[in-house]
């Protein structure tokens, strides 16, 4: 009575069409199934421009300026002609670990 069924022929099979020896081995083996499924990969906050780094900051566009010419967040930029891409995230690891960017915080948007 040890039949041994192929996890992905049942997981494209309808449940309505399942025996119930099949869907018990299916439940009995969820973990395996578990570990197949790819994770789910987290979005990227992406800005453009000279305003989109002055946001990621919460700082002024002369500022933001400023912190693009430093070079420090370089590796967040990518930059095709005039357009300015930037990956918020990177750019605030960079920034983080570089250290060197003091931004005054007013409190106030």
């Amino acid at each position: 009575m040890e039949n041994q069924f192929d996890i992905n022929q049942l997981l494209q099979k309808p449940v309505a069409m399942m025996t119930g020896e099949e869907l018990v081995f299916l439940l009995s083996n969820k973990a395996e199934i578990k570990n197949d499924v790819h994770p789910i990969e987290q979005k990227r906050r992406i800005y453009y421009g000279i305003e989109g780094i002055a946001r990621v900051f919460g700082c002024s566009v002369p500022t933001a300026n400023r912190i693009k010419r430093s070079g420090i967040i370089d590796a967040a930029i990518t930059q095709i002609g005039r357009k300015i891409i930037v990956d918020a995230d990177m750019a605030l690891a960079l920034a983080k670990e570089a250290g060197s960017i003091k931004l005054k915080c007013t409190g106030e948007k």
